[in-house]
């Protein structure tokens, strides 16, 4: 099997994903999964898309993330994941779609108005 390589974006952060057969080792921007991600609710949405498919130590990791928070990144990796896993094998498609693993979540932050302190807040009107 050759290297996929896919893209998975969330809010400001992009994920850049390449994934080989393997033992289950990750590494993100050169460090290891708990180095990076040391919160158990990060490490969960990364490895999600591989408990759904049962192959969660068969494949090896290497990514780059920038942009965004830590939330973010672990979303944009978890997308890149998903695409990948249904690039290898197509049966694995209506299991992350029913849990909403191979949707891009369009939302992002809203921009700042000028006149306005921030996106929908306004500066303290004053009557007299």
């Amino acid at each position: 099997m050759e290297v996929i390589h896919k893209i998975g974006r969330r809010k400001k952060s992009v994920a850049r994903l390449y994934l080989s057969k393997g033992k289950g080792a990750y590494t993100i921007n050169g460090k290891s999964l708990e180095e990076y991600f040391p919160t158990a609710i990060l490490q969960y949405k990364i490895n999600q898309p591989f408990t759904l498919t049962e192959t969660l130590s068969s494949y090896d990791i290497k990514v780059n993330v920038y942009g965004g928070g830590t939330n973010g990144q672990a979303e944009s990796i978890r997308l890149a994941i998903s695409r990948a896993l249904c690039e290898i094998d197509e049966e694995y498609r209506p299991l992350l779609k029913k849990e909403g693993l191979m949707t891009r979540d369009p939302r992002m932050v809203e921009r700042k108005k000028f006149g306005q302190k921030k996106a929908r807040k306004k500066f303290q009107f004053s009557k007299r």
